[in-house]
């Protein structure tokens, strides 16, 4: 089974030999098995503006992404650093102004931003942690280098799709697992529980009483929503099921109302308090902003963590290191202009065939132009936008990214993937090994989300303790 090249990475070379021995035939059966089994368990991703039934399958790839564990080590701290760094950025900005008024974050790019909410202006957190959990989106390089390309600091989604990947490799391949120490990923549910615990309100006195918030069985991530919530053990409401008396929130149960303490939310913060935000609402709870600013509440993640993970913001966040922790950064940012400046603007529109521009509030790979593979009229009507709103843009260059061997239509052929790890922050920090590795599953292609065509691998760390980590797995 061809199509690994000659620059099979180390860890690869075992799971390489055990394709080239498995017949081409079994191989196609696992591929089919594995189709069935996402299918039966109903893992799917809604996507509403192509027409047709929008439920999709996402294309998930038997050949699993692989670290060792020297290189999870280096992403790991990298990763508690950045965040710690996202985090105290959060408090900043809502309090003291820090890093404002010495100069190293412009002011108009903060408090003239939309996602900035003056209504957490000198609200107190628990732990000052605005991002309880945190998706970093990261690349390699052919360079053999990771880089972060944005950070997701809001409702990040897709752990589900990370805990049931390892869970169907498991059952398609038991061998591989027995001759391998894999670190697991199982255990993410349980972390995350403990974790929005750790986080409970200053006027808890009580054990914390956690609820998941969803939008309804609508929103493209439900199935991850109802997902965590059963792994959880904690109640799926939605917003009818919630009320606000006395500044407290309440859960209507069927023995009557139910204090809750700790609300991981998955709606967008316009939708979460109809009092506060959009009047129309009705996805989310009238009052919620009030019992949270009373400290009888904790919203995760918080309300105006949107902040920082704004594309324009993103550029700073290697100041933010320097200048909240003392360090120098561990991950490096993508090198990024800032469309909004006269100057970098003139730079991108002489060098649209080179770059990739991004929308800085954009999202699912929507509202972006990958100059390599534009059209020329593409592009001039690209540039048009920026000139209209320059500050609506970011660009970036088209990285050389690494490939990972993955099955397409052809055999084995090499596609480029990022990753998205998972950071938890409570009392502690923790990170379970690996993430979700995304795959553009069209050749040449550098957009990886599942709304764009791109499809999922499991993503596996090598224990440290693993006898194969020296031969690869």
């Amino acid at each position: 089974m061809g199509g690994w090249g000659d620059a099979c990475r180390p860890q690869y070379e075992m799971v390489r030999r055990w394709l080239e021995a498995m017949p081409p035939d079994v191989v196609r059966l696992k591929r089919a098995e594995a189709e069935h089994l996402f299918r039966r368990i109903g893992i799917t991703f809604a996507v509403y503006t192509e027409g047709g039934d929008p439920e999709r399958l996402i294309p998930f790839d038997i050949i699993p992404r692989v670290l060792d564990a020297s290189e999870w080590a280096l992403l790991q701290r990298g990763l508690e650093q950045r965040v710690k760094a996202l985090n105290a950025f959060l408090h900043d900005v809502y309090h003291d102004r820090e890093i404002v008024r010495a100069g190293h974050v412009p002011e108009a790019l903060v408090y003239g931003n939309p996602s900035f909410l003056p209504v957490m202006k000198g609200l107190e957190v628990p732990r000052r942690v605005y991002t309880h959990i945190a998706g970093i989106d990261m690349v390699r390089t052919g360079a053999d280098e990771f880089y972060v390309l944005e950070d997701n600091c809001r409702t990040p989604s897709g752990v589900s799709y990370m805990i049931e990947n390892r869970e169907v490799m498991m059952r398609l391949f038991p061998e591989l697992f027995a001759r391998n120490l894999i670190e697991p990923v199982s255990h993410y549910p349980e972390q995350l529980l403990e974790t929005l615990r750790t986080v409970a309100p200053r006027n808890c006195d009580h054990e914390p009483t956690v609820a998941l918030l969803t939008p309804g069985s609508y929103n493209s991530a439900y199935y991850e929503h109802s997902f965590l919530a059963d792994e959880m053990g904690v109640e799926l409401v939605e917003g009818p099921d919630l009320f606000v008396e006395g500044d407290i929130v309440y859960m209507r149960t069927t023995s009557g109302p139910k204090r809750v303490d700790v609300i991981y939310r998955r709606i967008d913060d316009d939708y979460l308090d109809p009092r506060v935000f959009k009047p129309e609402s009705v996805l989310g709870v009238p009052g919620l902003v009030d019992a949270y600013a009373k400290g009888n509440v904790t919203v995760a993640n918080a309300v105006g963590a949107g902040i920082a993970d704004d594309k324009a913001v993103y550029m700073y966040v290697p100041e933010m290191v320097r200048f909240y922790l003392g360090e120098e950064p561990i991950l490096k940012n993508v090198p990024t202009w800032n469309c909004a400046k006269p100057d970098e603007l003139s730079h991108v529109l002489d060098n649209l065939d080179q770059l990739v521009v991004k929308m800085v509030h954009g999202s699912g790979g929507y509202g972006m132009l990958v100059g390599p593979t534009a059209s020329k009229a593409e592009r001039e009507a690209f540039a048009a936008q920026l000139k209209a709103r320059p500050h609506d843009y970011i660009a970036q260059p088209t990285l050389a990214l690494s490939t990972c061997p993955t099955f397409v239509d052809s055999g084995v052929a090499p596609r480029h993937v990022d990753l998205r790890p998972f950071v938890l922050v409570g009392e502690e920090v923790n990170i379970v090994p690996g993430g979700l590795t995304r795959v553009a599953l069209r050749e040449g292609s550098l957009v990886v989300n599942s709304s764009q065509g791109g499809g999922t691998k499991d993503t596996w760390v090598l224990s440290p303790r693993s006898l194969s980590a020296g031969e690869g797995a």
